[in-house]
């Protein structure tokens, strides 16, 4: 398959940029003398940073309705945000890591879409009425990229699947494993850092368990996520996002599905300390069978990637005018199409099972019959002409079964690794608090 297969979102790219939107106008504004508040190994953290990112949470906590812990607790919690993210964007740059302008450009293009701006310019303009400027979102989103990208690398190379941890997952999981449900995960986590202190083990024990107590009277989960977990999305009020119940954490699989909306899971036990779940919502519908709709389809790319999107536009209605006169597709595929995988083929990109293509994609493949070609369209990687060649309903094969058992384990598995990894490469480092800012005691 080509590279024009889906592949897993960067899960806070959008919310990221989408927080400069709401934030007000005078946290763009520098002030014009700084200060460092934290030294982390070769890098620094300075007081701008740290009161902007305050406000961009602050301001998000408040919209959901979320009510704000002390601003104590806060404001050392985004510090400890704000230092884990410079130690692994500095791994990233020490493992020769980049992200380049054009794929910076097509994930502002793709943000930008996403977020219902009809142009770059659109989003340059939005951002320019809040006070900011479109630099401030394209680093924003270059450091997101760059933490997803080593997370995705060196978490990922931790995690291995057997085949026999495969066949008893497609064994247990019969029921379920084909389920349309999706849960909003929500995620509270009291770490440990050395379990061979009983001292400490037994104080996170009472702490999460306390905890427990509290959301079981009545206590808001997102509320006391911000001002309790020591999770990575703490400060998303602890949402680990929408998932299927085959991409729920090991540790949260078999207790989730079980759960009301809101329901607190038992306390948990991991190698990284006690955790408590819950499904913050729920969507979607049971038992939607082992058969799928597959579509054959062949298509034409021009890639924004050496020219502007304009001028691939203008050339991708070009070529729909040439097959409406009765030009051949399988010949203009090969002589204009930018996918390297399918161009020589003339663009024939064989069957296609739902959710193997980007949104934009199968969306267009979805709406367009069958023997018909659609009008162009734009994806994250260009201008787009396709044609639905056949339509037909099969069975899910066992090689794609697996493949997607595969997928989920190492999902599973991921979140736990990534809290383990981030945990070692935290105690790793050099942080020094250089001041106390607002009252908040030194983080070491």
């Amino acid at each position: 398959m080509t590279g024009l297969n889906a592949t897993r979102p960067l899960r806070y790219l959008i919310a990221a940029l989408m927080l400069f939107l709401v934030v007000p106008v005078a946290m763009a504004e520098r002030q014009p003398l700084d200060r460092v508040v934290a030294v982390v190994d070769e890098g620094v953290v300075l007081q701008s940073e740290l009161q902007a990112r305050l406000q961009q949470i602050e301001s998000r906590l408040r919209a959901q309705g979320t009510r704000l812990p002390p601003q104590k607790v806060l404001r050392k919690r985004v510090l400890d945000q704000l230092i884990l993210e410079r130690i692994q964007i500095q791994r990233a740059r020490q493992m020769g890591v980049r992200i380049g302008d054009n794929e910076l450009n097509r994930a502002m293009q793709n943000v930008a879409s996403n977020n219902g701006f009809s142009s770059l310019d659109a989003f340059e303009q939005a951002l320019a009425s809040e006070g900011l400027s479109f630099q401030q979102a394209r680093e924003q989103i270059r450091r997101e990229m760059l933490v997803s990208r080593i997370q995705q690398q060196l978490v990922g190379r931790r995690i291995r699947i057997t085949e026999r941890e495969v066949d008893n997952f497609l064994e247990s999981s019969q029921a379920r494993e084909n389920s349309g449900v999706e849960h909003l995960l929500g995620h509270i986590l009291i770490s440990v850092n050395n379990f061979n202190d009983e001292g400490e083990v037994d104080a996170a024990r009472s702490r999460a368990r306390n905890i427990r107590q509290r959301l079981d009277n009545g206590a808001d989960f997102r509320e006391v996520a911000v001002a309790e977990s020591d999770g990575r999305n703490a400060l998303e009020g602890g949402e680990l996002g929408w998932r299927t119940e085959q991409e729920l954490p090991s540790l949260a699989a078999g207790e989730i599905p079980d759960l009301e909306v809101g329901e607190a899971s038992d306390v948990l036990r991991s190698g990284s300390g006690f955790h408590i779940v819950t499904p913050l919502d729920r969507r979607g519908d049971e038992g939607s069978g082992n058969d799928v709709e597959q579509h054959r389809v062949r298509h034409i790319l021009i890639s924004t990637e050496n020219r502007s999107s304009e001028e691939a536009q203008s050339l991708a209605q070009d070529l729909a005018e040439q097959l409406d006169e009765g030009a051949s597709f399988t010949a203009l595929a090969r002589e204009y199409s930018d996918d390297p995988g399918t161009a020589s083929e003339g663009g024939d990109l064989g069957w296609i099972n739902p959710g193997e293509m980007v949104p934009a994609f199968e969306e267009t493949m979805n709406a367009t019959e069958v023997g018909r070609q659609s009008d162009p369209f734009r994806s994250r990687f260009g201008w787009h002409i396709l044609e639905v060649e056949e339509e037909r309903t099969a069975e899910i094969g066992d090689q794609l079964r697996r493949r997607e058992a595969r997928q989920a384990l190492q999902q599973r598995r991921f979140e736990l690794e990534l809290q383990n990894w981030l945990n070692q490469i935290r105690e790793e480092a050099y942080v020094e608090v250089k001041t106390v800012v607002g009252g908040m005691e030194p983080v070491l």
